[in-house]
Order: structure tokens, then sequence, then C-alpha cells
């Protein structure tokens, strides 16, 4: 699982048409995309997924279609997390993890539970799932901060939980796990302008959003970053750090699905409450992506 987890994972985002349905046309076409520049793994109904607007049946018919098309090229990773704890134990039970790797469950939302509210959540999560556990810490969406002790308790509590993906944007935080975690257990980034830091301090890699639409830079970026080659890991953060910001001005995914309907791999179709981004950053997304896709540094 180590080696599976390691490197550049795509947050996959969900394509949408005019009506609101699933387009899995522009879906195998990102995933395709992104599999020939390198990526190492997909994650699957993560934020990025928009998954909170997607019903029961959508969810089971994306987890099996992306199954399908990327046949085994790369580990997946099941998104698969909630506020109720029960309902979560049941929708790992529910689901049909045929072919993923592991699942990656996020910190319960709106609730804010204790830390040994959180510990109990992923204890159990840990025991129900026929598969490793990615914790998911991201405190922006959540509004609950899971502490470096209890991600480091979790660790060592049971060998199931192999990683966690961190967003909290809190480089000490991220440091005292790294310094406290068991030798098998990963740290990713879960914020792309982060990726490079954490890496250096021992980070295993990134579940990336920009890797949709700039996925060679972004796994170059952590390859070197991996192999601290930092002068050249360092010119790709730099370079991308401008855009990343702009896809997230006006939230996730927005931003995203404005940069790939400009390579012309989606629509820039969100469901409600989300909608698309404003038009003037739409152009500033598009003149920065055409600056970056011309530039030699970057290998797409």
């Amino acid at each position: 699982m180590i080696d599976k987890l390691k490197g550049t994972g795509v947050a996959l985002i969900t394509p949408f048409k005019q009506d609101y349905s699933i387009d899995y046309e522009s879906l195998e076409r990102i995933i395709e995309y992104v599999l020939y520049n390198r990526v190492d793994y997909l994650v699957v109904m993560g934020t990025t997924a928009e998954t909170p607007t997607l019903n029961s049946d959508e969810k089971y018919e994306l987890a099996a279609f992306i199954r399908e098309t990327v046949k085994d090229r790369v580990p997946l990773v099941y998104g698969i997390g909630g506020n109720n704890t029960s309902e979560v134990l049941s929708s790992i039970q529910k689901a049909d993890l045929h072919r993923y790797d592991a699942i990656l469950s996020v910190t319960p939302y709106y609730n804010k539970p204790q830390q040994e509210g959180l510990y109990k959540h992923f204890m159990a999560i840990a025991e129900a799932s026929p598969l490793p556990v990615i914790l998911y810490n991201v405190p922006s969406r959540t509004g609950v901060n899971m502490t470096a002790e209890t991600t480091v308790s979790l660790a060592r509590a049971n060998s199931k939980i192999c990683a966690v993906k961190e967003a909290s944007g809190n480089l000490e935080q991220i440091a005292k796990i790294i310094k406290d975690k068991p030798e098998d257990f990963l740290v990713i980034s879960g914020d792309d302008n982060l990726t490079l830091p954490i890496l250096a301090i021992g980070g295993s890699g990134v579940i990336s959003v920009v890797a949709n639409v700039l996925p060679a830079s972004t796994s170059t970026m952590v390859k070197w970053g991996l192999e601290e080659v930092f002068n050249e890991a360092r010119k790709i953060h730099l370079a991308l750090l401008e855009f990343t910001q702009m896809l997230f001005a006006n939230g996730s995914p927005a931003g995203i699905k404005a940069a790939l309907a400009s390579l012309g791999l989606c629509e820039e179709v969100l469901r409600l409450p989300l909608v698309p981004v404003s038009p003037e950053l739409r152009l500033k997304i598009k003149q920065s992506l055409q600056t970056l896709l011309s530039t030699p540094k970057n290998t797409l």
C-alpha cells in the first residue's frame, strides 16, 4: 500500500452535460488524459467530484464505470465519508469495492465532534472496511480539525489506517504527524500549493485537484520532490502557484472545470448549489493555462 499511494493521486471531477446528467464520455476522456500523463493513482468521489450532489445510484454507476475504464492500470481510491458513523459503515458495506485499493474518509462535518469522537469514528470505519483507510482532514470544509495526536494515535491503533490526506494548511501540525507516525504510515498533501513544502519535510505525495488539468507537471514536481531534487521541483511549484490560487478563488471544483473546459475536455457545468466561476476569472484561468502549456519546463 505504501508504494501504491506514493506520488500523485488525482481527485477526479464529475463532468456533467447541459441537462446535469453525468457526462461519461468526458469522464473517460479526462481519465485517459491523466493516465497518459503519468499520474500514479485516481481518487473517486471525493469533494472535487461534487459527491454531495450525487445520489446513491449515480455513485455506484460512477465507481463501476471508472473501475472498468481504468482496468487495473493504476490504483483506485474510493471516497466514503460522512457525519453519521452508522451510515458511513452501511455505505462501506453496500459499495462494490472490487478493484479498489483503499477508502478515503473525511472527518465528520457540521456536528463538530471532539477528538475522542473522531478517534472512535475512524476506528469503527477501519474495523468495518475490507480495504485500507486514508484519513482526510480538511477543517476549512468540515469545521473540525483532527489534531496530530489523534492522527498518530489512529495510525498506531489500527494498521488498516494507512495514510492521512492532510489539508489543514498547518505545516507545524503536519510536521508533528510526520515526526511521530509509524514508519509505514503515509502523509499525503491535500493542498496543491503546499505539496512541495510537505514533501520537503517527509510527505509522500499529493491528492491533487490541479492534476486534473496539469497531470504531467504535477507528477514531475512530486517525483522530483520525492527524489529530493528540490531545485527542479521548486521551478514547477512556483510556476503553478498563481494558477492554483486562481482555481480555488471561486471555489472548487468550479475553477478546475473552467480550466478543463478551456482544453475541451468537458463542459463547464456544475450542480447547484455550486455555480461556474465569474467571467473575469474564467478568462484569467484560460490565459494562465495557455501560458503554462506553452512553457518548455512543463512537460504536457
